[in-house]
């Protein structure tokens, strides 16, 4: 039996409006569940690889329902911790062409949210445990769960775990009084493996590829340009022995292209770019490619290359499927890989 890999973070309701409907149009809302962190152990977890989702939960039917659905995808839920009022909420109205998608939170109080260090065991957590990953959703929280999370960080570092993070900056979460900037260098300092994108490394550290502004991009985007990005967040964290940006370019709400790099401190590694031209549900798509890393890292040790093809891969196919998360296989990933996109039916 292979180790587990542990992600830590929060867990939502969501609720989407039917199709492209907006919101005021919309008389009902389809309900599942979602959240960086969780998504990955989904992704994880449909790969073959046993994934724990650690998080806190409030005692009620609702947060049952949402362990009960990752439960549903093999996803280990033994660690989670219950206290706390509510389970955070998002809303979701999907864009479509020249309109973009938008997100309304409805997510203060919840229970992760009033978390405190001492509150997981972590030494029991990851007692089988070869990877931690955490985003930085999470210590965007509160002072709760950003301290809790660098406990956890620690402790892993202690234990000889490899620590992943994907940078994950949402401008809107950070209200508690202090900001990315503040909190985030000390827990990627922990971090063998940095996942970002351009604005992530801007917006957190000052860090930018050189002439280079994503607006401008016409949809496609120079993977070369993002070497300064990598070597530059090396220098800054000299623990993370891989940094991995991904590129996506914007053409409208349902057409984006989508690649990403790879630097392992020598060489820049390039995926092919996928042309994602009917995009059924973009949520969720950074942390299946976060997924598809792990996985591809674990499995292909020495082969950084694959690796990111295979992550790049996974997440072009999360781009077609409904609902936060990755429900796809080792086999059509490969399958994507060896470039058969051409979307026949299998019989």
């Amino acid at each position: 039996m292979s180790k587990t890999v542990v992600t830590f973070g929060e867990i939502m309701l969501r609720l989407a409006t039917p199709g492209y409907l907006r919101f005021n149009q919309a008389k009902e809302l389809t309900a599942t569940f979602g959240g960086g962190e969780a998504n990955v152990a989904v992704s994880l977890s449909n790969y073959g690889l046993p994934a724990e989702f650690i998080t806190r939960l409030p005692q009620n039917d609702i947060a049952r329902a949402c362990v009960m659905d990752l439960r549903q995808y093999g996803v280990g839920t033994n660690h989670i911790i219950y206290g706390g009022e509510r389970l955070g909420i998002y809303f979701l109205e999907t864009g479509a062409v020249a309109r973009a998608s938008k997100v309304v939170y409805d997510r203060a109080h919840s229970a992760i949210a009033d978390i405190q260090p001492g509150m997981v065991n972590w030494k029991e957590v990851f007692k089988n445990a070869q990877w931690f990953h955490w985003t930085g959703i999470t210590p965007a929280l509160s002072q709760g769960a950003a301290d809790a999370c660098l406990e956890a960080i620690k402790v892993a570092n202690e234990m000889g775990i490899t620590v992943s993070t994907d940078l994950n900056y949402r401008k809107n979460l950070w209200k508690y009084g202090k900001t990315a900037s503040e909190v985030m260098p000390a827990l990627v300092e922990g971090c063998d493996v940095i996942l970002g994108n351009e604005e992530d490394a801007e917006k957190v550290f000052g860090i930018k590829p050189e002439g280079f502004d994503a607006h401008s991009t016409g949809g496609h985007v120079e993977s070369a340009a993002f070497e300064s990005v990598c070597k530059q967040l090396m220098k800054k964290f000299p623990r993370a022995k891989k940094v991995i940006i991904t590129l996506r370019g914007s053409i409208n709400a349902n057409h984006n292209t989508w690649a990403g790099v790879l630097f392992d401190g020598k060489k820049l590694y390039q995926s092919p770019s996928y042309d994602i031209t009917h995009i059924v549900d973009r949520v969720g798509g950074g942390d299946s490619f976060m997924g598809g890393l792990i996985y591809g890292l674990i499995s292909f040790p020495g082969d950084d290359q694959k690796a990111l093809n295979f992550a790049v891969a996974a997440s072009c196919l999360k781009h077609t499927i409904y609902g936060d998360f990755n429900q796809v296989s080792v086999a059509e990933v490969e399958n994507l890989m060896k470039g058969d996109g051409s979307g026949r039916v299998s019989r």
